[in-house]
């Protein structure tokens, strides 16, 4: 169990978005906010400066590559967890050279899986 490490969660369906804020917090994560695409996800990170955020890689403004990228750059802290619908496989090569801790299919995400990529963030 991970306690108290704050988390970020970025994805446009608000039904994932609860599922994964009442999985991480039963598991002692902190959500310490939600976004729904990419520029509210940046802005968010920017003004709560969390310890890991949940990233989905398809969002309606843009790839959630592209903000893995810009958090790395400016938050260089955040552990950035990958997230989507689709298979890694249908993701290419960028989701290996994105610079996160991993990715997790949303149809396997668990605390636990999420716990094992961010550690002690």
């Amino acid at each position: 169990m991970v306690v108290g490490v704050t988390v970020l969660i970025v994805d446009d369906h608000p039904t994932f978005r609860r599922f994964a804020r009442r999985l991480l917090e039963q598991a002692g994560f902190a959500v310490v906010g939600e976004a729904d695409d990419c520029a509210s996800g940046i802005a968010a990170a920017r003004a709560l400066h969390p310890e890991a955020v949940l990233l989905d890689i398809l969002l309606p403004d843009g790839s959630g590559l592209d903000v893995a990228a810009t958090l790395a750059e400016r938050y260089q802290a955040t552990a950035v967890v990958l997230t989507s619908s689709r298979s890694a496989d249908d993701l290419g090569v960028a989701l290996h050279e994105a610079p996160a801790r991993g990715f997790i299919p949303k149809e396997r995400f668990s605390s636990e899986a999420f716990a094992a990529l961010v550690g002690e963030a």
